[in-house]
């Protein structure tokens, strides 16, 4: 049992599920202090998820934005890392079930992120493309260019069309982002690579079902988003409900028709955690309702944060939005509260600090709403990137994502146009990376 872990005598062990935003900032809170901390996670690296559309679009490779969790744990006893499956959890019992064993815990936190959510649409789920791994993101680029391939070698015509045009379901960030960087491609990479389409055709499709883009955000930031997608020639669809997808036509409610092979599901999110809870605590968006200290009333010791996390109030009946300074902050909160218990100090509520919120279309071009101010254009683009810049974990990391932008700022390219692994959709089952 406990899968060859160390036992660390007075230091009551935190179990965390999940490398993601959250539970790195939990354990990196609870590295020097009198606890041992057992990191889970089915991969054995951390994920920037909020630059997985740039590894889809060739911008950047998957190491520029994925970190190994042991270097992270490197030189410090005290935390450990396990490449594991999580099965379910028996709270009771207070013990985590893994395909490498039964780890036992005084403290679990599930810090498992969430998953794509399609909706009414789980059964033509086979048919689209997610975005919420690395796997997913490098399955997103090959398919992408597999099909520019096989259009280059067809006549003109709906089959070719099939082909090189894309539709993106979801008017959000990522769906914001993932079109304009398209868009670029279109206007600066395709025409070059592919000489002998006539890139005219292609279509760029942004759905959304809602009345505006970037709902979360100003309607000034969302009108300048429309604008720059415009001029980028993405076609932008509001109030667009999809109908009906069977892998070569979509179809929306109010008619609207495109032949694709291509549809980037980007519509929402739902959380997602091992079994063992009961279902009394789940809530809307398949979350685990928690108190204001992230703890799941009625178990002993079991905390739940970031996207999985429902922390219901007043002011946020539905929780706090899934994003990663949610999670960040959450899992920090966490940590400094369990150093309190060591202390028998009392704790203290999460409060979450907004410090705004940011999309980017492309070169030159990102909307931002700080300090209930709203920039955009070059200014709001620098933003954008000095943000994500520091937010990366590792020092490579942000000297190569950087130097990557400046490679597609200076040269109008993205050179990571590479299949290194053909993908069908037939296997998409191993797209799935993040717990």
């Amino acid at each position: 049992m406990d899968a060859n872990l160390p036992v660390i005598p007075e230091h009551p062990r935190v179990v965390v599920v999940g490398g993601g935003f959250a539970g790195l900032a939990l354990a990196k809170k609870l590295r020097k202090q009198q606890y041992q901390v057992v990191m889970l996670d089915r991969n054995n690296y951390h994920t920037f998820q909020p630059l997985l559309y740039q590894v889809a679009t060739g911008g950047l490779e998957p190491d520029s934005i994925a970190y190994p969790i042991r270097k992270i744990f490197q030189g410090n006893p005290k935390l450990s890392f396990r490449m594991a499956e999580v099965q379910r959890i028996d709270p009771e019992q207070k013990k985590v079930e893994t395909n490498i064993g039964d780890i036992s815990y005084d403290h679990l936190v599930l810090a498992t992120g969430s998953q794509t959510n399609f909706f009414g649409f789980a059964q033509q789920e086979e048919h689209m493309m997610g975005l919420k791994s690395v796997p997913e993101a490098l399955n997103l680029r090959s398919f992408i260019l597999q099909n520019f391939e096989k259009a280059s070698v067809l006549p003109d015509g709906v089959a070719q069309d099939s082909l090189i045009n894309i539709a993106i379901v979801g008017g959000g960030p990522t769906g914001v982002e993932l079109a304009g960087a398209l868009g670029e491609m279109k206007k600066f990479v395709f025409p070059k690579d592919y000489p002998d389409l006539d890139m005219g055709r292609m279509r760029i499709v942004l759905l959304e079902a809602g009345p505006k883009l970037l709902g979360g955000m100003s309607e000034s930031a969302s009108a300048r988003a429309l604008k720059d997608l415009r001029a980028l020639d993405v076609e932008v669809n509001l109030n667009a409900e999809v109908s009906f997808y069977d892998g070569a036509v979509l179809i929306t409610k109010d008619g609207f028709k495109l032949p694709t092979e291509t549809l980037i599901w980007a519509a929402g999110v739902k959380g997602q955690f091992p079994e063992g809870i009961s279902s009394d605590k789940i809530v809307g968006g398949n979350r685990v309702q928690v108190d204001a200290f992230n703890r799941v009333l009625g178990y002993d010791g079991l905390y739940v944060l970031g996207d999985a996390a429902a922390m219901i109030t007043p002011e946020t009946p539905r929780g706090y939005p899934m994003m990663a300074p949610v999670a960040i902050q959450q899992g920090g909160q966490l940590g400094a509260n369990l150093i309190r218990l060591k202390k028998g100090q009392d704790w203290k509520p999460f409060k979450y600090l907004d410090k705004g919120t940011m999309a980017t279309i492309g070169r030159n071009k990102a909307v931002v709403n700080f300090l209930g101010q709203t920039f955009h254009g070059i200014v709001a683009w620098l933003m954008w990137m000095f943000v994500h810049i520091m937010y990366l974990v590792g020092f490579r990391n942000k000297i190569t994502t950087l130097w990557g932008w400046v490679y597609n700022y200076l040269t109008y390219d993205r050179a990571l146009r590479l299949i290194i692994r053909p993908f069908a959709k037939s296997n998409r089952i191993k797209a799935y990376g993040e717990v």
